[in-house]
Protein backbone atom coordinates (compact mmCIF):
# COMPACT_ATOMS: atom_id res chain seq x y z
CA UNK A 1 0.00 0.00 0.00
CA UNK A 2 1.05 3.44 -0.89
CA UNK A 3 2.49 5.74 1.90
CA UNK A 4 -0.57 7.86 1.14
CA UNK A 5 -2.98 5.54 1.27
CA UNK A 6 -1.62 4.50 4.58
CA UNK A 7 -1.86 8.32 5.68
CA UNK A 8 -5.30 8.90 4.46
CA UNK A 9 -6.27 5.77 6.71
CA UNK A 10 -5.03 7.32 9.04
CA UNK A 11 -6.57 10.52 9.25
CA UNK A 12 -10.02 8.65 8.76
CA UNK A 13 -9.03 6.47 11.60
CA UNK A 14 -8.36 9.40 13.96
CA UNK A 15 -11.54 11.16 13.03
CA UNK A 16 -13.29 7.81 13.76
CA UNK A 17 -11.83 7.42 17.35
CA UNK A 18 -10.96 10.48 18.55
CA UNK A 19 -15.21 11.40 17.86
CA UNK A 20 -16.01 11.62 21.25
CA UNK A 21 -13.73 11.42 24.38
CA UNK A 22 -14.35 9.79 28.04
CA UNK A 23 -14.86 13.18 29.56
CA UNK A 24 -15.99 15.38 26.91
CA UNK A 25 -18.34 14.39 24.09
CA UNK A 26 -16.75 17.27 21.82
CA UNK A 27 -15.06 15.87 19.05
CA UNK A 28 -11.16 16.29 18.66
CA UNK A 29 -10.29 19.33 16.31
CA UNK A 30 -7.69 19.04 14.06
CA UNK A 31 -5.42 22.48 13.18
CA UNK A 32 -2.18 20.38 11.58
CA UNK A 33 -1.18 17.38 10.25
CA UNK A 34 2.01 17.09 8.30
CA UNK A 35 3.90 14.48 7.32
CA UNK A 36 7.48 14.55 6.35
CA UNK A 37 9.41 11.35 5.78
CA UNK A 38 9.60 9.54 8.91
CA UNK A 39 8.23 11.77 11.19
CA UNK A 40 4.43 13.04 11.56
CA UNK A 41 3.49 17.06 12.64
CA UNK A 42 0.47 16.86 14.39
CA UNK A 43 -1.17 19.55 15.64
CA UNK A 44 -4.98 19.99 17.63
CA UNK A 45 -7.39 21.65 20.10
CA UNK A 46 -7.75 19.91 23.60
CA UNK A 47 -11.77 19.47 23.84
CA UNK A 48 -13.63 21.83 25.60
CA UNK A 49 -14.95 21.29 29.31
CA UNK A 50 -18.41 18.48 28.70
CA UNK A 51 -21.61 20.96 29.03
CA UNK A 52 -22.77 18.87 31.50
CA UNK A 53 -19.82 19.72 33.58
CA UNK A 54 -21.37 23.57 33.66
CA UNK A 55 -22.49 22.64 37.06
CA UNK A 56 -19.57 21.45 38.77
CA UNK A 57 -17.70 23.18 40.37
CA UNK A 58 -14.44 24.49 38.38
CA UNK A 59 -11.71 22.39 39.94
CA UNK A 60 -13.55 19.05 39.03
CA UNK A 61 -14.08 20.72 35.68
CA UNK A 62 -10.51 21.57 35.62
CA UNK A 63 -9.02 17.99 36.26
CA UNK A 64 -11.52 16.27 33.50
CA UNK A 65 -10.28 18.80 31.11
CA UNK A 66 -6.92 17.82 31.82
CA UNK A 67 -7.42 14.31 31.80
CA UNK A 68 -9.63 14.24 28.45
CA UNK A 69 -6.09 15.99 27.29
CA UNK A 70 -3.65 13.82 28.45
CA UNK A 71 -5.88 10.73 27.14
CA UNK A 72 -6.21 12.33 23.58
CA UNK A 73 -2.47 12.63 23.61
CA UNK A 74 -2.01 8.92 24.31
CA UNK A 75 -4.68 7.84 21.94
CA UNK A 76 -3.54 9.99 19.01
CA UNK A 77 0.49 8.61 19.97
CA UNK A 78 -0.43 5.19 19.71
CA UNK A 79 -2.92 5.91 16.59
CA UNK A 80 -0.01 7.73 14.94
CA UNK A 81 2.63 4.50 15.31
CA UNK A 82 -0.10 1.67 14.44
CA UNK A 83 -1.57 3.25 11.47
CA UNK A 84 1.92 4.69 10.23
CA UNK A 85 4.54 1.27 10.63
CA UNK A 86 7.33 3.55 8.80
CA UNK A 87 7.20 6.43 11.13
CA UNK A 88 10.21 6.68 13.90
CA UNK A 89 9.00 9.99 15.22
CA UNK A 90 6.16 12.16 15.84
CA UNK A 91 6.07 15.80 17.29
CA UNK A 92 2.58 16.35 18.95
CA UNK A 93 0.92 19.72 20.06
CA UNK A 94 -2.22 20.42 21.84
CA UNK A 95 -3.39 23.81 22.38
CA UNK A 96 -5.87 25.38 24.44
CA UNK A 97 -8.61 27.73 22.95
CA UNK A 98 -9.92 29.83 25.33
CA UNK A 99 -13.04 32.72 24.07
CA UNK A 100 -11.35 35.67 22.94
CA UNK A 101 -7.70 34.56 23.49
CA UNK A 102 -5.58 33.06 20.99
CA UNK A 103 -4.39 29.33 21.64
CA UNK A 104 -2.41 28.29 24.31
CA UNK A 105 0.14 25.57 24.13
CA UNK A 106 -0.61 23.09 26.91
CA UNK A 107 0.75 19.61 25.92
CA UNK A 108 3.79 19.13 23.18
CA UNK A 109 6.18 16.62 22.79
CA UNK A 110 8.83 14.77 20.44
CA UNK A 111 7.92 11.25 20.83
CA UNK A 112 10.08 8.02 19.08
CA UNK A 113 8.36 5.33 18.24
CA UNK A 114 10.66 3.14 20.53
CA UNK A 115 9.83 5.24 23.56
CA UNK A 116 9.10 2.23 26.56
CA UNK A 117 5.63 0.60 27.20
CA UNK A 118 3.27 3.44 29.27
CA UNK A 119 0.59 1.16 29.49
CA UNK A 120 2.20 -0.26 32.63
CA UNK A 121 1.66 2.31 34.79
CA UNK A 122 -1.88 2.79 36.44
CA UNK A 123 -1.79 6.84 36.78
CA UNK A 124 -2.64 8.95 33.12
CA UNK A 125 0.16 11.64 34.01
CA UNK A 126 2.90 8.80 34.49
CA UNK A 127 1.82 7.41 30.81
CA UNK A 128 1.29 10.67 29.03
CA UNK A 129 5.07 11.86 30.92
CA UNK A 130 6.64 8.30 30.10
CA UNK A 131 5.34 8.62 26.49
CA UNK A 132 7.45 12.10 26.10
CA UNK A 133 4.76 14.27 26.59
CA UNK A 134 6.03 17.90 28.32
CA UNK A 135 3.44 19.48 30.27
CA UNK A 136 2.42 21.56 33.73
CA UNK A 137 -0.25 20.63 35.25
CA UNK A 138 -0.82 22.93 38.42
CA UNK A 139 -3.70 21.78 40.84
CA UNK A 140 -5.35 19.22 37.86
CA UNK A 141 -5.14 22.00 35.33
CA UNK A 142 -2.64 21.44 32.77
CA UNK A 143 -1.20 25.33 32.74
CA UNK A 144 0.34 26.89 29.13
CA UNK A 145 3.32 26.77 27.95
CA UNK A 146 5.81 29.10 26.07
CA UNK A 147 7.22 27.54 22.64
CA UNK A 148 10.35 28.03 24.24
CA UNK A 149 9.39 25.32 26.65
CA UNK A 150 8.21 23.27 23.17
CA UNK A 151 11.66 23.78 21.74
CA UNK A 152 13.50 22.39 24.86
CA UNK A 153 11.78 19.20 24.72
CA UNK A 154 13.65 18.30 21.47
CA UNK A 155 17.05 18.23 23.91
CA UNK A 156 20.77 19.48 22.96
CA UNK A 157 19.52 23.01 21.71
CA UNK A 158 18.52 21.10 18.60
CA UNK A 159 15.09 22.51 17.41
CA UNK A 160 13.37 21.11 14.08
CA UNK A 161 12.76 23.27 11.07
CA UNK A 162 8.52 22.54 11.90
CA UNK A 163 9.27 24.05 15.36
CA UNK A 164 6.92 26.95 15.94
CA UNK A 165 9.05 29.92 16.77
Amino acid sequence: MSPFWKFADFVRSLRREMRFGQFSRAPLRLLRLELLEKTLVCDWVARPPDVWDASLKQPVRDRNESQQALADAISIRDLIFDALPQLDLAVLRAFRQSAREPPELIIAGSICRDDPGIHQQASLVMQAKLSGFRFSLQDGRLESMSFEDFEMSFGQGATPEYAVK
